[in-house]
């Protein structure tokens, strides 16, 4: 057998991701042929798919060692260091690449999907322009690029770019479910036609599972906007039971992770951390998705004072990485630890923040699942504000049971009993953490936001310490904070009431998750 048959064998290893027989067939490989670029390579991108990304990054230096204009390996170099939020390694190599080979389509898309993680989407978006000028029909880059307009609240540039690719593709449904959350159905009509026909046709059997989890979610919203509750909530069950099907969720490892955070920080006492020194003061913003989070955000980072950051990972990433290795949750030495490493980490957050280039020392972190790391949060920023985002529980379920999220930290969004459990389970949390430290929570209620913005607002922004300013009612004519949520139509509009009792066109077809819900209340 000769090398470019074991390299072949290799790529069919990673096509179906056997990412570590894949690995040990490179090392051989490379044993036998010491001095092959493209080998080092082939191991780092192995390693990217077994996300061992360190190891990936000395493959890749490795490659560039034996290659130094081995474009392919630096590009993925890149994209091992954007993966640990390396971001000005990243960016640097990537400019390299560009200056090398400017009409690099890779590197392009990949050099704005780093501009688009850091929010800095108009960058983005020139990034992608300027691969459409060489490549004006790759569907890749005008997806990305659809998103970057929508981020930006430029609807219709976004859907023009969705329907350049159902141009060239008619049956992709990524864009057909993008197309679906920007228009009203209800005054657009002709769209709903063409997924319906998608749908009844022969070939649809053939599809793949998220191809029919995209049309079916497009059909729930789009009946949904017809006001026919029946049939948009069948759609919705199941594209929810599709994806419900395919991964593995088990409630009581959360449960147990509510607990153990309860526990550990039961007798802590929070009024004995010191305030810390640090230039930037952080208003994090939490609670349940689909709560009314990005809203809030959305009005605050309005302020002239204020820079919005969206949802970051960094908390979560930073505890999960030091603190939440299972064995330990017993030991109070957790605790300890996090209080001796807590300005470290806080730097480590700051100087990621700076990759931002945030014009403000008040920034918001809009992680709504940030709730599960208040207590830590605290330890690191005690200066900080916590501003806690709820609504209606029916309305809040409902609204994730219609929504597709394909995140890892939404696994649990996919099921009726689920989401009702997940919710009863956040406000267990939320209310110990206001046993611990009320004082430094603000309840934000989305129902008395919509009504009464101008009233809430002014107790938002003394509770943050920031003086009135009466633009951030306005907050939709505000290019400062860029959305990159499914609630990115939304709070592009100027506030409205309709989704207030949302559910009671669906209550009578969510029994299960309403009953569950109920014996909170």
């Amino acid at each position: 057998m000769d090398i470019k048959e074991k390299i072949a064998i290799i790529h069919n290893l990673m096509r179906v991701k056997k990412f570590t027989q894949a690995i040990i067939n490179c090392h051989k490989l490379i044993k036998l042929n010491p001095n092959v670029s493209y080998l080092y390579n082939l191991c780092g991108m192995a390693y990217q798919g077994n996300n061992q990304i360190k190891k990936s990054i000395e493959s890749f230096n490795l490659a560039l060692h034996h290659d130094p204009k081995n474009l392919a390996a630096m590009n993925n170099l890149a994209n091992s260091y954007k993966s640990l939020n390396y971001h000005e390694s990243a960016e640097e190599i990537y400019q390299k690449v560009l200056k090398m080979d400017p009409i690099n389509i890779k590197c392009l898309n990949n050099f704005a999907n780093l501009k688009q993680i850091l929010h800095d989407y108009e960058t983005a978006k020139k990034l992608l322009l300027r691969a459409t000028e060489y490549e004006s029909k790759n569907i890749d880059i005008l997806f990305n690029l659809a998103e970057c307009c929508q981020s930006l609240g430029q609807l219709d540039e976004a859907k023009e770019y969705a329907h350049k690719i159902l141009n060239i593709q008619p049956n992709h449904t990524a864009a057909h479910r993008f197309i679906s959350g920007i228009i009203n159905y209800k005054s657009d009509k002709s769209h709903l036609l063409k997924i319906i026909e998608i749908e009844k046709n022969d070939n649809f059997k053939n599809f793949s599972l998220n191809e029919k989890i995209d049309i079916y979610f497009s059909l729930g919203k789009a009946y949904e906007d017809n006001k026919d509750y029946e049939k948009s909530f069948n759609y919705l069950e199941k594209g929810n039971a599709i994806k419900n099907k395919e991964i593995y969720y088990n409630l009581s490892t959360h449960e147990k992770l509510i607990k153990n955070i309860i526990k550990l920080f039961n007798d802590f006492d929070f009024e004995k951390i010191q305030k810390t020194t640090l230039q930037n003061q952080i208003i994090f913003i939490c609670g349940m998705p689909r709560s009314g989070s990005t809203l809030v955000e959305q009005m605050i980072a309005a302020h002239n004072e204020v820079s919005g950051a969206g949802e970051l990972s960094y908390v979560r990433d930073s505890v999960a990485k030091n603190f939440l290795e299972e064995s330990r949750f017993n030991k109070q030495k957790i605790i300890e630890e996090a209080l001796a490493e807590r300005n470290i980490l806080a730097e480590q957050y700051i100087e990621l923040l700076k990759h931002h280039k945030f014009k403000t020392n008040i920034i918001t972190d809009k992680a709504p699942q940030n709730f599960l790391w208040l207590g830590f949060i605290k330890i690191f920023f005690p200066n900080s504000k916590i501003i806690h985002s709820y609504r209606n529980s029916k309305d809040n379920c409902l609204s994730i049971f219609k929504n597709y999220f394909p995140s890892n930290d939404m696994l649990w969004s996919f099921d009726q009993s689920n989401i009702a459990n997940y919710y009863n389970l956040y406000l267990d949390l939320m209310s110990f953490w206001k046993t611990k430290f009320n004082e430094s929570i603000f309840d934000v209620n989305y129902e008395h936001l919509v009504r009464s913005p101008e009233d809430e607002l002014k107790k938002i922004f003394s509770f943050c310490n920031l003086t009135w300013d009466p633009n951030c009612l306005n907050f939709y004519q505000s290019k400062k904070t860029p959305i990159s949520t499914v609630s990115v139509n939304q709070a592009s509009k100027p506030i409205y009431k309709s989704s207030v009792n949302s559910n009671e066109g669906f209550s009578k077809y969510l029994t299960e998750m309403f009953h569950i819900l109920d014996t909170k209340s």
